[in-house]
C-alpha cells in the first residue's frame, strides 16, 4: 500500500491537493503510524487522497470518522443516487466550491441528473424542468443553506417524498458537504492543472 501511495504522488493523481499550499501532501515517510493507517484506508476505498483528505489527515482520528461518514452518505443513503448528487452540487454551488463541483458533476451526470438542471444551478438560477423529487431536494437544500432549517410545509413535503429517513439523509448530505466545502476552501485545494473553474461567482 505504501508503494501505491507513493505512486499516486509521483503520477500526479494527487494533483488537486498539490495546489493546497496550506495543507500540502504529507510524504509517507513523514506520516505517523495513525496517519499511514487512515491514508491506506482512504486509498483502498477511494483510490486517491484528493479533496479534503490531506487536510483532515492532520487529525487522523477525525479523518477516519469523516471518511466513514462520507462513505455512508455517498454510498448507503436511502436517497436515489441522482438526488444525492444533486444535493452535493447544490452545496458546491452555495459555497462556490470549484473542486467539489468539478469532482461531483460527472458523477451526477452518470447517476442520471439532467445536464440542463445542473447548468441552471451552476448559473445561480432555479433549475428549469426539475422533477417533483428534484424540486423538493432543491427547495429543501436551498432553504437549509440559507436559514439552517425548513418550514413546516417543506418538511412535510420532503417527508412525503422520501420518508423520515430520507429527510435525515438529505440533511446529512448537505451538512457533510458543507464541511467538505469549508475544508477545501480553508485548505485552498485547487483543480488539476489545466482545468478551468466550473463555477462563476454569484452576484451578492
Amino acid at each position: 500500500m505504501r508503494f501505491a501511495f507513493a505512486a499516486l504522488m509521483v503520477t500526479g493523481l494527487c494533483g488537486p491537493a498539490e495546489a493546497a499550499d496550506r495543507f500540502p501532501p504529507i510524504p509517507p515517510e513523514k506520516m505517523t503510524p495513525e496517519q499511514k493507517a487512515i491514508a491506506d484506508t482512504i486509498l483502498a476505498t477511494r483510490g486517491s487522497m484528493n479533496g479534503p483528505f490531506y487536510a483532515w489527515l492532520r487529525d487522523p482520528a477525525l479523518a477516519d470518522r469523516l471518511e466513514k461518514t462520507g462513505e455512508q452518505i455517498r454510498f448507503h443513503t436511502s436517497l436515489p443516487h441522482a438526488l444525492n448528487e444533486f444535493a452535493i452540487l447544490i452545496t458546491a454551488r452555495h459555497w462556490t466550491s470549484q473542486f467539489e463541483w468539478y469532482a461531483h458533476y460527472p458523477i451526477a451526470m452518470k447517476a442520471g441528473l439532467e445536464a440542463s438542471v445542473a447548468d441552471d444551478l451552476a448559473n445561480g438560477i432555479r433549475p428549469r424542468g426539475m422533477s417533483d423529487d428534484e424540486a423538493t431536494v432543491y427547495d429543501f437544500s436551498t432553504a437549509l443553506h440559507k436559514s439552517g432549517t425548513v418550514d413546516d410545509d417543506l418538511f412535510a413535503r420532503a417527508v412525503g417524498k422520501f420518508g423520515e429517513q430520507g429527510v435525515i439523509d438529505l440533511v446529512a448530505v448537505n451538512g457533510y458537504y458543507d464541511l467538505v466545502s469549508m475544508t477545501l476552501g480553508v485548505a485552498r485545494v485547487g483543480l488539476p492543472d489545466g482545468a478551468a473553474p466550473p463555477l462563476k461567482p454569484l452576484a451578492p
